[in-house]
């Protein structure tokens, strides 16, 4: 079973995108065959200034690795590393009907959050198809939010195969983790850097990890009075990092009264520490050594460029463009 996911290095990961992608995928990594790369080609869309995409690839690689991603079970590359991916999208435009891109939700999104609309933003889910098509990926572990994506790509598959010969492309499933598939921000609303509600996976410092989360939005409910635990974006975010017997013992001290907010979201802080305090520890040792986290980008390029030149040595062959 062939797995590939990507993220894209648009700043410090936040725990949205550890829950909604890295977890996961690295969770996978032991079941299959993993492909997991770093999409700076789909930064270009949001991120102009090249000292920053450098930086932000360079954080994420080694997040990524920190988190427990193991380059011995799973391909790791930069996106960008593998240009092949450049030409097949140029190939899947031209079987791609407007109207399945017109009616994608993400380009009408990311607009009416001020992002400049151009070409490369409309047509992102063609690129992203060929992001998946050109491994012959069998399962894309993606958020509730990025399904619609994963339909756009299977309809290319389909268009193209019909076109142009029988399972040339495989059709890739979805796998989503529907109990993560949100993730709350401080706010309530989802967890995104648009949004500037985010709670960072490496928060510079313990002080400022807890900040952060004493910003997480309640209601007025006195201290001594019982608290709805239901909806609460606390008992919410807890429930990500806590075992079920923690959070059921949170929702009765809601429902007794007699704790503030502030006592839960001390709880929640302690959790999400402790969680990640030993990613933090390999991150400094990875962060102390660049030259083993290239070697990692570099092999793992050079395996998907032979997997990717086999794909589209095959479309090639099949639309006319091969010797």
């Amino acid at each position: 079973m062939r797995i590939l996911s990507g993220i894209q290095p648009s700043g410090s990961p936040h725990i949205g995108n550890y829950l909604g992608m890295m977890e996961p995928a690295i969770r996978l990594q032991d079941e299959g065959d993993a492909f997991y790369f770093i999409a700076d080609y789909h930064a270009l869309t949001s991120t102009h200034s090249a000292a920053a995409l450098k930086e932000n690839v360079n954080n994420l690689a080694i997040d990524f690795l920190a988190c427990g991603l193991d380059p011995e079970k799973a391909t790791f590359w930069k996106q960008s590393d593998v240009p092949e991916v450049t030409e097949l999208t140029w190939i899947l435009s031209c079987v791609t009907p407007m109207g399945l891109l017109e009616r994608c939700v993400s380009y009408k999104d990311k607009i009416a959050q001020g992002i400049s609309p151009s070409h490369g933003l409309f047509a992102y889910p063609v690129l992203q198809a060929a992001d998946i098509l050109i491994f012959d990926s069998d399962v894309v572990p993606v958020g509730k939010d990025q399904k619609q994506h994963i339909e756009v790509t299977r309809d290319i598959a389909i268009k193209f195969n019909d076109r142009y010969g029988e399972d040339l492309l495989r059709v890739p499933e979805p796998r989503i983790r529907e109990e993560t598939a949100t993730v709350p921000g401080l706010d309530g609303r989802k967890m995104s850097k648009s949004y500037d509600n985010t709670i960072l996976i490496f928060e510079a410092t313990e002080k400022a990890l807890r900040k952060k989360i004493m910003k997480i939005v309640t209601d007025s409910t006195p201290v001594e009075d019982p608290k709805d635990p239901e909806g609460s974006y606390l008992v919410e975010l807890y429930a990500l990092f806590a075992s079920a017997d923690e959070v059921e013992e949170m929702k009765a001290s809601y429902r007794a009264g007699g704790q503030g907010y502030g006592h839960y979201k001390q709880q929640l802080f302690e959790k999400i520490r402790d969680h990640f305090a030993p990613m933090r520890e390999k991150r400094d040792a990875l962060a102390a050594d660049p030259d083993y986290v290239n070697g990692v980008l570099e092999t793992g390029a050079a395996r998907a460029r032979e997997k990717a030149r086999e794909v589209l040595d095959r479309v090639r062959s099949a639309t006319g463009l091969g010797s």
